[in-house]
């Protein structure tokens, strides 16, 4: 494989210092009980430092009508516009909730990808997604069949299996079937993608992630787990008739299971910085301020 030429070098750097400057802005917020302060900090922070990325850059998924956020949202462009044609995937605090709290699992994150690679998910807000290591998985599968065949792939009983649902109304007859099987359920508030990366390490200490959680958390996760070599399969879920009747306005399909193949890529980077302590995984601890990249830069030229 060719090496990255140095331009796509310096892009990366710049991709990955504007996570860490966005982490870094929260940062004084973490604690303080201000989730919109939290994440306009981080919002305001990342947008500069994306202001002269030697990119055409396009965000395709971002802050909009969901966060009543007027930077970073779908369709705005950033960069110098010259050098390679790249589109954006960001969350400037992944967890904003989580940071106003105090607690563990907030990040910055994006990824990045040449023009036209992540799937189009226009204005929606939800999400079905199914996470996990083991492949062959199915999205609309019965849960105990699936909770079978990650035992029968691990060569444990199901007890032994680890399933983590957010922990929403909308959820609450999956996580219950989940817990019948005789499975670990692990319900969480929020950090769905710190989650997911757990589910797709081939050493993760989580089997599997599922249920409906948010759109544009879903389009990050499926670069980072795609960087992992795991496995996912994800489908648009309008949880009221506006988001539905908006999707169709917009031609994008709700019905029809994506895989990896059109939800990302190949060719994405990820790059995080944790606002608040972030466990994802064995061996990858991250105290704030601290990055981890995932993924290539070898298409961005």
């Amino acid at each position: 494989m060719p090496a990255p030429q140095p331009d796509a070098h310096r892009l990366a750097d710049r991709l990955a210092e504007a996570t860490r400057l966005a982490a870094l802005a929260a940062t004084p917020l973490v604690g303080s009980g201000d989730r919109d302060a939290v994440d306009g900090a981080a919002v305001a922070a990342m947008r500069a430092a994306l202001a002269d990325a030697p990119a055409d850059g396009r965000v395709v998924v971002g802050e909009g009508e969901k966060d009543d956020a007027p930077m970073l949202h779908l369709g705005e462009r950033f960069g110098t516009g010259l050098g390679p044609a790249i589109d954006l995937a960001v969350d400037p605090v992944d967890g904003t909730s989580l940071a106003a709290a105090g607690r563990p699992g907030a990040m910055a994150i994006m990824a990045v990808a040449p023009r036209g690679a992540f799937l189009e998910i226009g204005p929606a807000h939800y999400m079905a997604k199914l996470v996990s290591r083991v492949p062959g998985l199915e999205l609309d599968a019965p849960i105990r069949e699936t909770v079978a065949r990650i035992a029968a792939a691990r060569g444990v009983p199901v007890t032994e299996v680890r399933v983590a649902v957010q922990d929403r109304p909308r959820n609450a007859a999956l996580a219950r079937a989940a817990a019948a099987t005789g499975a670990s359920v692990e319900l969480f508030a929020h950090g769905d993608v710190e989650r997911c990366l757990r589910a797709a390490r081939a050493d993760g200490d989580l089997d599997l992630v599922v249920g409906i959680g948010g759109a544009p958390e879903g389009v990050l996760t499926a670069a980072a787990v795609r960087a992992l070599g795991g496995w996912m399969r994800a489908r648009l879920a309008p949880q009221s008739e506006r988001e539905a009747h908006r999707l169709a306005a917009a031609g994008i399909p709700a019905g029809r299971v994506a895989g990896l193949v059109e939800l990302c890529g190949p060719a994405a980077a990820v790059f995080l910085t944790a606002v608040t302590p972030c466990d994802l995984g064995p061996g990858r601890r991250l105290e704030p301020g601290a990055s981890w990249r995932l993924g290539s830069v070898d298409a961005f030229r």
